[in-house]
């Protein structure tokens, strides 16, 4: 147990000299009382509210409760800002700025005197951004989710139809496209579709990565699955608050609780819930900060191992909502036991075997037992001399047929010279056809954004046609649905076989052998590299040149070269 002589902030405020009466000084100009900063932890609460990211419009409240909790076991609060990465607005990715996020956590938490920290955050890459961060700073933490949006649904001829954010995004929008949805009903689902602040409440990246985040022991027990504005959501982060000042005295920090065996937990659950594709990138990159070498044939051998049983968009057909009332993340792994390392130490101070002893199946339509799945696997990681360092796909999301199909290329080497051929009713395409966008990557694009889920042509659209097999360097939305192959390794603007595509030229998938295979002579492949040149990159200076130039591949995590591994960065000299 540490004693208040022990606290990092003593460094700041304790100090006799000039520069500790400074520091006292200036915190006692806010208003603050000189016996709480010189008595007590102080906790730092990392906000990612931002009035450009639903997903966390509700976060100022949040924190005021967290704040709470701090105070009730006698610590002191001090909320701070934090870069806020709301999906749909940010441009031209979030994946751009993760890394940003990451850098911005563990900096606030090493340059201020904090005890202890508490991460809000929920949409897709602030979930992973804030840990990334808080694994490599290694001070007491915890998680407190942003929570998913409530349900909305869809009525219409007397028929009830449950509606998710994204999922359906792109299913309406491609009906609307098809002629089956009038200008007036899209219009009036724009307003309805997402009613209350959260994140997607579908299985999309962010409820993927908080509960992984949970699996990981790194949030509180069914934490992960309350919806944003249910009144248990307050309650939850109160407790977080209240937790993380006995996890300061205790001195429990991200690298007692974060093994090899808890990211073993963690993919099983992914793997349950049938979770994002992005994942793949996200869990490897934390898992290299907390010293774990996790590499994409660890997914694939959980995937092969674990079914999907969680009955979620989209994958499933139920939403976030049924799954908390269904007894959430703890329920879920219970049965999934057999897959996990119980014996885990949590942020709770327990093991995971205690954290869901009690944990019940309420709805087995929602949390499934393992004889009945959703899908048989939840991710399949492809090789082949298309992508030598791997490649993703979510079969359980796309029709059967694609999981083994050969078919002629249709390339692009923009989204734009894409987005105009897919409304081209003229284009010279099928459903066999095998669609291949380029220049997406993390290097490429920059950033990797969520193109992969490339749009059905038009044309194709209007014939019935609802999936097909499509390819990218990019990623996807994990709310999307469909044959795509993602996170094709390594990508085409540094040089990766993707590159040498051509159209015409014949792609053969097969998800059971895990083969992704260009049917091209080496020699035709050796001839065409010999004449490639990489793209010319416009951007010269600032943040995306550093990404760039310092951004890993795919298969690595997309982290920065500079920041993996478990090496300490001094403590910030004071004077």
């Amino acid at each position: 147990m540490k004693t208040l002589a022990d606290l990092r902030s003593r460094r700041w405020f304790d100090d006799q000299g000039m520069r500790g009466f400074a520091h006292r000084q200036r915190m006692q100009q806010q208003g603050f009382r000189r016996e709480d900063i010189m008595g007590k932890p102080m906790i730092a609460i990392l906000n990612t509210w931002s009035d450009l990211s639903p997903c966390h419009a509700h976060l100022r409240e949040r924190a005021e409760s967290v704040k709470k909790g701090i105070l009730m076991a006698g610590g002191y609060p001090v909320e701070l800002p934090a870069m806020s990465l709301g999906e749909v607005m940010v441009k031209p990715t979030t994946m751009l700025y993760r890394n940003f996020l990451a850098m911005e956590a563990e900096e606030l938490l090493r340059s201020l005197p904090c005890d202890g920290a508490v991460l809000l955050g929920g949409c897709d890459k602030t979930t992973p951004g804030l840990l990334m961060g808080a694994f490599s700073m290694n001070i007491p933490a915890i998680f407190c989710p942003a929570g998913p949006m409530l349900n909305d649904r869809h009525v219409r001829d007397g028929k009830h139809r449950a509606i998710g954010a994204g999922t359906h995004t792109r299913m309406f929008w491609d009906e609307y496209q098809a002629g089956n949805l009038s200008k007036a009903e899209l219009q009036e689902m724009e307003g309805r579709m997402t009613r209350a602040p959260g994140t997607c409440n579908t299985m999309g990246t962010a409820s993927t990565m908080t509960g992984m985040t949970e699996a990981l022991g790194m949030a509180l027990p069914g934490s992960t699955s309350i919806p944003a504005m249910d009144a248990s959501h307050p309650r939850m982060a109160t407790s977080c608050g209240e937790r993380i000042v006995q996890m300061v005295w205790e001195d429990l920090k991200p690298s007692n609780v974060l093994t090899r065996g808890s990211f073993q937990n963690a993919l099983a659950v992914q793997m349950a819930l049938g979770g994002s594709t992005n994942a793949a990138v996200h869990v490897i990159a934390m898992a290299r900060r907390a010293g774990v070498n996790l590499t994409l044939d660890d997914l694939d051998a959980m995937s092969r191992r674990v079914p999907v049983i969680a009955n979620l968009f989209p994958s499933g057909d139920r939403l976030m909502e049924d799954f908390y009332y269904a007894g959430g993340l703890p329920a879920l792994m219970t049965v999934i036991r057999k897959e996990l390392s119980l014996n885990e130490m949590t942020v709770t101070g327990k093991s995971v075997e205690d954290n869901i002893a009690k944990a019940v199946v309420h709805d087995a339509a929602v949390i499934r037992p393992l004889d009945n799945p959703v899908a048989d696997g939840a991710l399949a990681v492809l090789h082949g001399n298309l992508a030598p360092n791997g490649a993703v796909m979510k079969p359980g999301a796309a029709e059967k047929k694609y999981l083994q199909h050969t078919g002629k290329a249709m390339v692009f080497d923009s989204q734009p010279e894409m987005l105009k051929a897919m409304a081209d009713e003229s284009l010279d395409v099928d459903e066999n056809t095998v669609l291949v966008l380029r220049n997406a990557g993390p290097v490429g694009a920059p950033g990797m954004p969520e193109w992969g889920g490339l749009p059905i042509p038009k044309k194709l659209l209007k014939r019935g046609v609802r999936d097909m097999l499509r390819l990218s360097d990019a990623r996807m939305s994990g709310t999307h649905y469909g044959a795509c192959v993602l996170h094709i390794s390594p990508e085409s603007a540094v040089g990766g076989p993707l590159a040498l595509v051509q159209t015409g030229d014949v792609i053969e998938v097969n998800v059971e052998q895990r083969r992704l295979h260009l049917n091209v002579s080496d020699e035709e492949l050796a001839k065409r590299r010999s004449v490639w040149k990489a793209p010319v990159q416009p951007f010269k200076r600032g943040f995306t040149k550093l990404y760039q130039a310092h951004v890993t591949q795919a298969h690595e995590g997309c982290d920065f070269d500079f920041l993996q591994g478990v090496d300490e960065t001094p403590e910030p000299v004071i004077f």
